[in-house]
């Protein structure tokens, strides 16, 4: 009987126990003298195969085999060297549980918990945990555990008077979740992704090896890891660059009828260089094709008193856009800070009519999703599926995108959620990364992210409906030769993935599997590579449930 199967057996045996004297604790010998506790806790397992997206459609999901509760790198590393060297089921880790298509489960396997929600092993005693973020005030840079979620940090940075450089718009992500894939949000423009602003990784590879990468050390897994979409390593660690945070933020939006000025203005923002008073710090915008949404989505914005109607500032298609921007100032330089933003809104083409502003701390900026979190948890709107799409568009093409999807598909409908749209500079990204960009030499390139919710009511925007609308639009760009890219991909064939990185980019990305995960027992999820079985019954890992004889 292979390693595999016994764990297997094991747990379905324990959880015959435990129908009958509640939770189990698997302890696991690899031969070595390692112990590990591995849970079958129904909690757990429930926990970790659940996920921000809901996308099962009332299908019950597929559960692990156990769930790790490491309070240490060196836990992980030897966990995963356990399963590499005797062919026990594949690995995976869980940040804050925020993928849409159950990439951070693995069917059968063991899903580590990286996050703090449960600090301390399997047995319920507690222990000391992973370390807390650490700062380098001189050095500008804070060490993070890769399970750590990005508003500790900043509320760690923040003591110090600094703030990491590039961001998430939701902040309840972990450091090692937004790694793997880029991390970006209207800052990327100037900071490049998050990914552009690391110094350092701690990675437990495949095999089980503890790993320093950075620029200078261990070069290929640093730029395997960063976009690498949990497959090279697990990232314990990240060295983040900071710099000094500012106290305030003017936030402001304008809105425009027409695409082209929209977009113009957009890419002429983001051209931007110098010191900070001559550029915005944030560029973000959204569609709105309904009125519900301008006028009750984040809408601290928009007055109930003086609703914003979209019939009467004669829109192109029935659809607007908003541009968001961003000033960030300390109280000592707010005497200067409406003047630079002046001189910037004047070499805009917005409606002059559709100015909003409003001035906040810093922190709740960056904090503002998690408000409407709070809001939509409270209506008991916020577990609920969500079939997010997110896409890169090159810049030539965006044009196209507009009028196929943003004017046809969509068309004048309820949208149930934001639709994002904002440029990135392509020279900001490290084409060394595993993350994907639109092919071609062009500089500018576009998000767009669908990130919508299927609630039932009498909107008619189900899961279903909402699903086949994504479809069309993928169809739509595929039958137009619009060479996207998805970010937060989701794919389920090897010649989709292959596509999808391009062939330069995915033969690199095959060597670096085998290099760094030859058995590809890592973050199977993704459904990228299938895990190579042990070739041989190899010397059997001990698992033994607590006061029972082991194997």
């Amino acid at each position: 009987m292979s390693a595999a199967n016994k764990l297997l057996l094991v747990v379905m045996c324990c959880r015959l126990i435990v129908t009958v004297v509640g939770p189990t604790v698997l302890d696991f010998n690899d031969g070595n003298n390692n112990d590990f506790q591995l849970s079958t806790n129904p909690s757990d397992l429930a926990r970790a195969s659940s996920d921000f997206g809901m996308l099962r459609g009332g299908v019950a999901p597929v559960e692990p085999a156990a769930v790790f509760h490491p309070t240490s790198d060196r836990d992980i590393a030897q966990l995963i060297r356990a399963a590499y060297q005797q062919g026990f089921p594949a690995v995976s880790a869980r940040g804050h549980g925020h993928s849409i298509n159950g990439q951070a489960n693995t069917a059968g396997g063991v899903v580590i918990e990286m996050s703090r929600l449960a600090e301390g092993h399997a047995d319920g005693v507690r222990r000391e945990g992973p370390p807390r973020p650490r700062i380098a005030e001189e050095m500008r840079y804070v060490d993070a555990w890769g399970g750590e979620l990005w508003i500790d940090v900043l509320r760690a940075c923040l003591e110090h008077g600094l703030a990491p450089r590039s961001w998430t718009d939701y902040l309840y992500l972990s450091v090692g979740g937004t790694l793997s894939n880029a991390g970006i949000s209207g800052q990327a423009f100037n900071h490049g992704p998050q990914i552009s602003n690391v110094h350092e990784l701690d990675v437990v590879t495949g095999k089980g090896e503890m790993v320093k990468c950075s620029e200078e050390e261990n070069q290929e897994l640093f730029h395997a890891v960063l976009g690498g979409l949990g497959q090279f390593g697990i990232i314990t660690r990240a060295r983040i660059a900071v710099e000094p945070a500012p106290q305030r933020v003017r936030w402001i939006r304008v809105l425009y009828s027409n695409f082209s000025t929209f977009t113009r203005d957009q890419e002429h923002l983001i051209s931007l260089h110098g010191d900070g008073r001559n550029k915005f710090d944030y560029v973000e915008g959204f569609v709105i094709v309904d009125e519900g949404l301008i006028n009750n989505w984040r809408s601290s914005f928009f007055s109930p008193r003086n609703p914003v109607k979209i019939s009467s500032l004669g829109t192109d298609g029935g659809v607007l856009y908003c541009l968001e921007v961003t000033k960030n100032y300390r109280e000592s330089t707010a005497d200067t800070v409406d003047q630079e933003i002046e001189a910037l809104m004047k070499e805009l083409d917005f409606i002059p009519a559709s100015v909003f502003t409003t001035d906040l701390p810093y922190v709740d900026f960056l904090d503002r999703v998690h408000k409407v979190e709070l809001k939509l948890r409270a209506k008991n709107l916020w577990e609920v599926p969500h079939p997010w799409l997110n896409l890169f568009v090159p810049k030539s093409r965006i044009d196209d995108f507009d009028k196929g999807v943003f004017k046809g598909i969509l068309g004048n409908n309820r949208t149930s959620g934001p639709i994002l749209i904002y440029p990135m500079n392509k020279s900001k990204w490290d084409d060394r990364s595993s993350a994907v960009t639109p092919e071609g030499d062009e500089e500018v390139f576009y998000l767009v992210a669908l990130l919508r919710s299927a609630v039932e009511d009498s909107s008619g925007k189900t899961l279903e409906y909402l699903s086949n609308q994504n479809r069309e639009i993928l169809r739509f760009c595929d039958e137009s030769g619009i060479k996207m890219k998805q970010y937060l991909p989701h794919y389920t064939t090897e010649r989709e993935w292959a596509a999808h990185f391009g062939e330069e980019k995915w033969d690199r990305f095959n060597q670096r599997k085998t290099s760094f995960d030859p058995r590809r027992i890592l973050a199977t999820g993704q459904r990228i590579f299938k895990p190579v079985p042990d070739s041989a019954d190899a010397a059997a890992a001990s698992l033994v449930r607590k006061g029972k004889a082991s194997w």
